[in-house]
């Protein structure tokens, strides 16, 4: 269903979504990227593990949520891809550690 406009042509990127290595347009959010590239689960929910994506592509539905570099409860569609990022599927809610590096 989600179609690149033929007219957007860039330089690419490169990252990976759980470990898969994939391109995108420099720009691009990583909910677009990921979508462009096939994706649409991007996480689970805590309570009864249902697949998840990208519903209001503008940050107020938190359909999205993703796990980057490491860090949990990233909203996809409001963050630009970067160069190298891991994008991982979030599965259920992220914690924290409540620990702090010296």
């Amino acid at each position: 269903m989600f179609r690149r406009l033929p007219d957007r042509q860039g330089d690419l990127v490169t990252f990976t979504f759980d470990g898969t290595p994939l391109t995108a347009l420099m720009g691009d959010t990583v909910a677009a990227a990921l979508l462009a590239a096939g994706v649409t689960r991007f996480r689970t929910t805590p309570v009864s593990g249902a697949e998840r994506g990208p519903y209001c592509m503008m940050g107020v539905c938190f359909e999205c949520l993703v796990s980057i570099n490491g860090r949990g409860n990233r909203q996809a569609c409001l963050t630009t891809v970067e160069e190298g990022m891991q994008v991982e599927t979030q599965h259920g809610a992220a914690t924290y550690s409540t620990e702090i590096s010296a």
